[in-house]
């Protein structure tokens, strides 16, 4: 698989954040502004749902509900413990209006 349409810009409101499969992978798209960010949504420290969790515009991450990991958008790093690890971070756009996701390796930044 490599560049998949997950859902319009529009249904997702500035400042938060929407789950979205990219075939059987729970990806976590925010946006910001008119900005998109795609990560794994699972954060690396516990089976939770970044989606769940409160998108910080200025920092431009996204916080694990359980424990207050926030996770960088742009490299997938956690800035707070107790994660260490990174989450997959995958290649976001917008597309004529359309959130469009591309998993393909070459394609993927992965932090770790």
């Amino acid at each position: 698989m490599s560049a998949v349409t997950v859902c319009s810009l529009s249904d997702i409101a500035p400042g938060s954040s929407k789950r979205a499969m990219v075939g059987s992978t729970p990806v976590v798209i925010v946006r910001i502004e008119d900005s998109v960010y795609a990560l794994h949504d699972k954060c690396s420290h516990a089976d939770v749902a970044l989606s769940d969790g409160e998108v910080d515009c200025d920092l431009k991450t996204i916080e694990c509900v359980r424990h207050g990991s926030r996770f960088e958008l742009e490299t997938g790093r956690p800035d707070t413990l107790p994660a260490t690890q990174p989450v997959r971070v995958y290649k976001a756009k917008v597309v004529d209006g359309q959130v469009v996701i591309d998993d393909s390796e070459d394609e993927t930044k992965d932090a770790r």
